[in-house]
């Protein structure tokens, strides 16, 4: 945009103005921007470990849909079906299921309860960096990777135990 003989700017069309500022500001990360928050914080790597999760669940669903309908196709299919499926490989992959279910439940819970207000903090004038909000949300954080942390040990136990039948 030039300015005028006046000095202002000239009135531009607003698609040149959103053209200006996205050239400014590029999406050049992409899908790698959800891993590259180091300068976010833990929860910033939590919020990806949830897409992560959340995608491989909707994955194993598939699976799961896939193969529990190979019951329609007879006892003889079935049963080829599980004799693959009770491979070692599937066993970690059962676990591997469950480690996701309880990383995502439990960081779900820690959501709901920032939406809701619960692990916000009291409002305040909002002065970087933000410590009240931080104050409250960070223990929940670090409750969330215990806690699945826990239930993944627990269900690892469990893993080793069926593996040595």
């Amino acid at each position: 945009m030039q300015p005028s003989q006046n000095g202002n700017l000239l009135k531009g069309n607003i698609e040149e103005v959103l053209m200006v500022k996205n050239e400014k500001y590029p999406n050049r990360l992409g899908i790698i921007g959800w891993f590259a928050g180091g300068r976010w914080g833990p929860e910033r790597y939590l919020y990806a470990l949830h897409r992560v999760t959340g995608l491989a669940m909707l994955l194993y669903l598939f699976l799961h849909i896939f193969v529990t309908a190979s019951r329609i196709f007879g006892r003889e299919v079935w049963e080829k079906w599980m004799v693959v499926l009770d491979s070692p490989f599937f066993s970690f992959g059962e676990l591997l299921v469950f480690a996701a279910f309880a990383f995502h439940s439990a960081n779900g819970i820690r959501l709901i309860l920032i939406e809701l207000g619960f692990a916000v903090g009291k409002p305040e004038e909002p002065i970087y960096p933000y410590r009240s909000s931080l104050d409250k949300q960070r223990p929940l954080t670090v409750l969330v990777i215990i806690v699945a942390a826990i239930l993944i040990a627990a269900a690892g136990c469990q893993f080793l135990m069926l593996f040595h039948r």
